[in-house]
């Protein structure tokens, strides 16, 4: 049985309808080289400008800042190697996070064996820098900082606004791969790449964003085209439907967001509890909303992606940058988390709910066949004594209240109860029903509302 249900948009998104539509159009009427000035050559230097405008304001930028490369990874390489190249004066030394992608730490590499200095700054358990810790990395020569904006591998969200607050005059960096059409966009950045094909976009545009009067200095030989900062001719029909997916992809995730994450909050309260020895990894309120990973112990991750695939299932492990070697995800390592039978679930839009349900009905099986050869005696997940999980996911109020009310008492005092519920009014209404049972509120985590009892 072949994929049916493709939980792998985080690698590279189907092309969007608009998109599709959108290219098609602008092959007619976009094919001519846009630094010419006849007909047709207007023609399509009229459709490049109104992409980058486009793209422009969606993140949050002027259209004179905007830069299109052949990928997301050329623009993080453009962009960094630039930024390092202009603001040598300063200094050679290079900040940043040890969760970046691998585009990142390919440059930094290339940086350090050419005589410059960097520094790779730890995360927590839940992958996510602290903003003092980052600062405090900066030295008097530091030319450049680095943060993601989202997690490629685990989806955590970096403080970037707030770490950026603290860099000074230190130019910063952000790549927003991950983020790009799906969640907004942080401030503070001095520069910005994106990749197309993430978000429903065709393959092979790239978006690099360098703020206006941020010292920046090609490290290739020059050539007018986008602005000096990326050579060779563009691809005016690919740009032309990157820009318009963009736009009517912000407007789906606008609506999907909320529901998105609700189906990625199920997955990860279902899932330890029904397949032993496992981790979901990630920050469980600082994420990405369709997102989630999750890590087996005693499973060959290949194997266990293979199996899912042949139960209609395209998921990928957290690394997509690294599965083709032998080493440990840097991620996973640098989070301190389990790294083996690793994998990543990314929702697309759309997705259908009855689709993760199947998806949780049948990992446990998959994962208990892929160890079964081991012999190993794996009982299923004990319920944490005194906790128990209420799935009112979907539910509008009073019935995620309601079914509080009744399972409460399957709980010892001291007890608790989490409540899954993505309806708006549970965030009143669960606080409001403790204070009047007198129960304690403990608090929510996104969807998830923890209540004690009290007697």
């Amino acid at each position: 049985m072949g994929s049916v249900h493709y939980f792998d948009v985080a690698s590279t998104a189907p092309l969007h309808p608009v998109a599709r539509q959108a290219l098609t159009a602008a092959l007619d009427e976009g094919w001519a080289d846009p630094a010419r000035l006849y007909r047709s050559g207007r023609q399509a230097r009229m459709l490049l400008d109104a992409a980058r405008e486009t793209v422009a304001e969606a993140l949050g930028a002027r259209p004179d800042e905007i830069s299109f490369t052949a990928s997301g990874t050329q623009a993080v390489q453009l962009g960094m190697l630039g930024a390092l190249r202009g603001n040598r004066r300063r200094g050679a030394h290079l900040v940043h996070s040890a969760v970046e992608h691998s585009s990142v730490l390919h440059v930094a590499e290339r940086h350090e064996a050419e005589g410059g200095s960097v520094t790779a700054v730890g995360v927590d358990r839940h992958g996510r820098v602290t903003p003092g810790a980052f600062a405090a990395a900066l030295r008097p020569d530091t030319a450049l900082a680095v943060l993601q904006s989202a997690n490629h591998e685990v989806g955590t969200v970096q403080p970037v606004t707030e770490t950026a607050e603290l860099l000074g005059e230190v130019p910063l960096l952000v790549d927003a791969a991950q983020s790009a059409g799906r969640a907004a966009l942080p401030g503070g950045w001095s520069l910005l790449t994106a990749s197309a094909h993430k978000w429903g976009g065709p393959a092979g545009v790239g978006v690099l964003a360098v703020r206006k009067g941020v010292r920046w200095s090609s490290p290739l030989p020059a050539d007018e085209r986008e602005r000096g900062r990326v050579p060779g001719y563009v691809n005016v029909p690919a740009i032309v439907a990157a820009a318009a997916s963009l736009r009517a992809v912000r407007a789906e995730a606008a609506a999907e967001d909320a529901r998105l994450r609700a189906l990625v909050d199920r997955i990860r309260a279902r899932v330890p509890g029904s397949v032993p020895e496992v981790e979901v990894v990630g920050d469980p309120v600082h994420r990405l909303p369709h997102l989630v990973t999750f890590s087996c112990l005693y499973v060959d991750g290949e194997v266990l992606l293979g199996e899912l695939d042949r139960a209609g299932f395209a998921v990928n492990s957290g690394s997509s940058c690294t599965s083709s070697t032998l080493t440990p995800s840097h991620v996973l390592a640098a989070m301190g988390v389990l790294t083996e039978g690793n994998v990543r679930v990314s929702l697309p839009l759309g997705v259908a709910e009855e689709a993760v349900d199947r998806f949780l009905d049948v990992l446990p099986g998959i994962v208990a066949g892929v160890r079964a050869p081991l012999g190993l005696d794996l009982p299923a997940p004990e319920p944490t004594v005194g906790t128990l999980v209420v799935d009112a996911l979907g539910k509008r109020c009073p019935i995620p209240v309601i079914e509080l009310a009744k399972r409460i008492g399957d709980v010892p005092v001291g007890g608790t109860v989490v409540v899954l519920a993505d309806d708006a009014a549970a965030r009143l209404d669960i606080p409001a029903w403790c204070e009047m049972r007198g129960q304690e509120y403990l608090g929510a985590e996104g969807t998830r509302f923890t209540v004690r009892r009290s007697f």
